[in-house]
């Protein structure tokens, strides 16, 4: 498998408002955007763009916003709305897609929820849910609508005493059920979000899950599978085989959320990674090359697989996540090697360029590129395609 089977041939045929063929027009072509979605938590808006969010646009197309219920309410009645539109606008603005993440999981929870009695949880789980993707419809429509649902009625890392409200609701109603009661609520107000659900345990329980969840018509839209590899990498065959374990449910894979490290790795005896802490965790110069390494196996590998949609790199900075040195960029926001292997697959191998071309005597002309958003240009006029597998596509344009 390699990336070719995200290439697509297309017919295009040219026609001016009046729907007469531009024959034998010299035409520019260039493209805008990939269909994959290559994406990375969301960079910082400000007034003006930084060289961080210059360097995140240079690369990336589709971002992950974070909406974790603690820290968007973290007082009851009171979400940081506004906070979060702006965000998500100043993505939009430069044409980035969204997801938000996620809207129910078992850490990073509202604390004020743990006292409740589970009945008025439930309700308020709802509530939220329901609120959060109306809210931001037709900005935010794709979201992770629970996250790590395999360890949620187990989870006890409770370091308050106060044992966790969504731990227990889902303990107490199973982890099918709550999966069915946020992909309802989020479907309730008809705004047809994109539903994904997600987890790092990649394993049989994971998979029982999705069996059993499109077994008792739930209806998820994709697979969330995490891949943080701060132990090492996971390795080409091991991706394939992740990848092919779930993509016999027929639906698309996700990669959600990847890192690897240009420093030192975590202890393979440490399980879980939250418990990796250290005074120092630098960037170092063999580490970087690794990392630039690793990150084209990576993405080679995953784009090269068709049933695989998308992949999320987990922060563009270092120390973004469990203060890693899992960022592209440097903590001075210097570019690592593997920032540059990245963009060279995603805006390079992978990219198409402007190239010049002409239309035939019926207006038509061929585009070999990389599935996605093209513009063409006769003179001075304009329009966008949507160019997929062997297609055949039109667009009138408004000629002098």
């Amino acid at each position: 498998m390699t990336a070719s089977v995200r290439r697509v041939t297309a017919t295009v045929t040219l026609t001016d408002d009046d729907g007469r063929p531009l024959a034998r027009r010299d035409v520019t072509v260039r493209q805008r955007r990939h269909a994959f979605e290559f994406g990375c938590v969301g960079t910082h808006p400000g007034e003006t763009d930084t060289h961080v969010q210059r360097a995140w646009l240079d690369v990336f197309d589709t971002a992950t916003l974070p909406v974790y219920w603690g820290r968007y309410e973290p007082v009851r009645g009171e979400p940081r709305r506004a906070e979060l539109e702006q965000a998500a606008r100043w993505h939009a603005d430069r044409g980035v897609r969204l997801k938000g993440h996620p809207l129910v999981w078992h850490t990073v929870k509202a604390p004020w929820l743990d006292t409740l009695p589970l009945s008025e949880v439930e309700q308020l789980l709802r509530a939220r849910i329901r609120r959060e993707v109306t809210d931001f419809a037709g900005l935010i429509d794709v979201w992770d609508v629970v996250n790590e649902a395999v360890i949620m009625p187990r989870f006890t890392n409770e370091p308050d005493g106060v044992p966790n409200a969504i731990t227990r609701l889902c303990a107490e109603i199973g982890r099918v059920e709550l999966v069915r009661l946020a992909v309802e609520e989020a479907r309730a107000a008809g705004t047809s979000p994109r539903l994904l659900i997600n987890d790092f345990d990649l394993g049989p329980e994971y998979e029982q899950l999705v069996e059993d969840l499109l077994a008792a018509g739930v209806e998820i839209d994709a697979i969330g599978l995490q891949s943080h590899m701060h132990k090492g990498f996971h390795g080409e065959e091991r991706l394939l085989e992740v990848c092919e374990r779930f993509a016999r449910f027929g639906l698309p894979l996700h990669w959600t959320e990847t890192t690897l490290l240009s420093g030192e790795h975590v202890p393979r005896e440490i399980e879980d990674l939250n418990d990796h802490v250290v005074d120092d965790w630098p960037s170092t110069p063999e580490g970087e090359e690794r990392q630039a390494e690793e990150i084209v196996r990576h993405y080679t590998t995953l784009v090269g697989h068709p049933a695989v949609h998308s992949i999320t790199y987990w922060g563009i900075e270092d120390g973004g996540w469990l203060d890693a040195p899992s960022g592209l960029l440097r903590r001075d926001g210097s570019p690592k090697p593997a920032y540059d292997a990245l963009r060279g697959l995603v805006r390079g191998e992978w990219w198409v360029d402007e190239r010049a071309d002409r239309t035939d005597e019926e207006g038509r002309l061929e585009v070999e590129g990389f599935a996605g958003t093209y513009e063409v240009r006769v003179g001075t006029a304009t329009a966008e395609l949507e160019l997929g597998p062997d297609q055949e596509s039109h667009a009138a344009l408004r000629v002098g």
